[in-house]
Parts: C-alpha cells; structure tokens; sequence
C-alpha cells in the first residue's frame, strides 16, 4: 500500500506496482545467483507445498537484506537503465514532498 501511495503522490499513472515487483522478478532471476525461493520469500508469495511450509521456520531476514541491498546497488548503479524513475526525488513543483 506505501508505494501505491508514493506513485499517486508523485501522479505516476503510466505505472504500477505489479510493473515494479514483476521487474525486481526478472532482475532477481535472470541477472543474480540469488536463490529463487529467496526472491519469493522477498515478493511476500507462497513457496513450496503445505509439508514444506511446515517445516520451513525462518523468515531468511538477513539473506533476503543481502537480496535488497544488490537490487538497491543494481538500481543506482551507473549501468541502470536511465528510465528508472528515483522515488525519493521529487520531479517538480506540483508534486508534494514525500
């Protein structure tokens, strides 16, 4: 729900947050090694059947911090694509400060 509030604020409307968890997806599949369970966990989605879940206790925090930071890295890095709109610049006078 915050980033659907940041979006509105900031009059995105040729944008959605489907579009932004679905490209840290790909980013997290195609371009790292980390574990696709992992990005999963990190999307909030259900992963493995019921006997798995059963057994799967953690919450994998600080592997799943290790995941952000590189996507974090990826999307401020000089080799980003220039189209990558920063959220927490605002981009003129009739946006209200986040």
């Amino acid at each position: 729900m915050a980033l659907v509030m940041v979006m509105r604020r900031m009059k995105m409307e040729d944008a959605t947050v489907h579009g932004f968890r679905s490209s840290f997806r790909d980013w997290a599949g195609e371009a790292t090694s980390f574990p696709r369970e992992l990005a999963e966990a990190a999307l909030a989605h259900t992963v493995g059947d019921a006997t798995e879940r059963a057994y799967r206790r953690g919450d994998a925090l600080e592997k799943r911090r290790k995941l952000m930071e590189a996507w974090a890295g990826y999307l401020n890095s000089p080799g980003a694509n220039n189209s990558v709109v920063p959220l927490t610049k605002v981009r003129s006078a009739s946006v209200r400060a986040l």
